[in-house]
């Protein structure tokens, strides 16, 4: 059965934030207020950065680290957190073997620490909330996605968005206390009983194609080179417009 979504007359968020390129130029102070432990290997640093100039869904930032003895480390980092006026925003980060900046955020890092931000950057991954969107991540790869999510809950939009996400069992489900009915889960190791364990297939994405909204889904993949691929391929053969797939992917 076809889903009815009839638009806003705008066709656009209210109070969707404008990015100025001086904004995503600027380097900024940001200082680190809390820490959020998400599974055993991922963590959510929340920054305070009173001059930030808002983010759309999606989009992500340059990180800068500088080392007593001027060594510098720069990464680019998804914003987990949603558009809000409340100068904070969180990133969250998976701790990578032998990363430098990961690391340093994992083992090292404390409240009141200082870093450099630069952004939002890039709009192609972004989702203002203006259409209807097909969520597909593995890992840490929710974490724009999840910025979609918690953007939809706040402003109580009735556009439809749906997600589905990959991980390696439920102990390695980010977030998995805050997602809801828009999320299908998919462990590829482990299970709760019941539930299948494997790799996404078509069979999972069957459903949500079959109740596409009318004028279809705007479908956003994050996740690693391989899953990226492989969930791409998966949505075109469920009948996804290749130009309606919108990539964001690491390593």
């Amino acid at each position: 059965m076809t889903e009815t979504f009839t638009p806003p007359a705008r066709f656009a968020v209210p109070g969707r934030i404008a990015v100025t390129a001086q904004a995503a130029t600027t380097w900024q102070t940001a200082t680190l207020t809390a820490v959020r432990r998400e599974t055993p290997r991922v963590a959510t640093f929340r920054f305070a950065v009173p001059a930030w100039a808002g983010h759309l869904p999606g989009q992500h930032l340059m990180l800068r680290l500088t080392a007593p003895d001027g060594y510098v480390a720069q990464r680019h980092y998804s914003i987990a957190s949603a558009p809000d006026d409340s100068g904070h925003i969180e990133l969250t980060l998976d701790h990578v073997a032998d990363g430098e900046v990961s690391g340093w955020f994992h083992t090292v890092a404390r409240p009141g620490d200082q870093v450099e931000l630069r952004g939002p950057l890039s709009g192609f991954f972004a989702w203002p909330g203006d259409r209807p969107a097909l969520l597909v991540g593995a890992g840490s790869g929710i974490v724009p996605l999840m910025s979609m999510v918690r953007h939809h809950r706040a402003r109580r939009l009735s556009v439809p968005l749906r997600m589905v996400v990959s991980a390696r069992g439920p102990r390695d489900l980010v977030y998995a206390g805050e997602l809801g009915a828009e999320t299908t889960p998919v462990f590829t190791r482990e299970a709760p009983p019941g539930t299948p364990v494997g790799r996404l297939s078509a069979a999972h994405l069957a459903p949500l194609m079959a109740q596409r909204p009318t004028g279809g889904w705007e479908a956003y993949v994050c996740g690693s080179n391989a899953f990226a691929e492989h969930a791409s391929r998966l949505l075109v053969g469920a009948g996804q417009p290749v130009d309606r797939i919108r990539i964001e992917r690491f390593g």
